[in-house]
């Protein structure tokens, strides 16, 4: 039997949620692959990623920033933002394009949009 395990990352300069949302995606059956900032997760590198989930509000390369420079690498890459400044999630940036996420969040709805986004992206969507 040969499964894939669709690897998603976690950017998060917060311990507890790389370590709560790994536990999370891992129980849903995905392989998960936390980094505590932008700069680790682009030394590490991108061509193994299905999926990208990034907080907004991170010192150095933020969340918008980094999605960015995924997009011009990786553009088929599906990008999930989340944040817990409900100021900046009403933004029209924070709402171009992907997944968008408020903390604290449904994780049923976001294991549904992750799945919902990969099969997309499977599909060529």
């Amino acid at each position: 039997m040969n499964e894939t395990r669709y690897v998603v990352a976690i950017v998060d300069d917060d311990p507890r949620l790389l370590e709560s949302m790994g536990d999370l995606l891992e129980s849903a059956g995905y392989v998960a692959r936390g980094f505590p900032s932008a700069g680790s997760l682009l030394v590490s590198g991108l061509s193994d990623l299905d999926l990208l989930i990034t907080d907004i509000g991170m010192p150095g390369i933020d969340g918008f920033e980094l999605r960015d420079l995924v997009r011009k690498s990786r553009p088929d890459l599906p990008v999930f933002l989340i944040t817990g400044r409900h100021e900046i999630a009403d933004q029209g940036r924070a709402q171009g394009g992907g997944g968008f996420f408020r903390k604290p969040f449904d994780a049923q709805a976001l294991l549904t949009a992750i799945a919902n986004a990969l099969r997309q992206s499977r599909d060529g969507g």
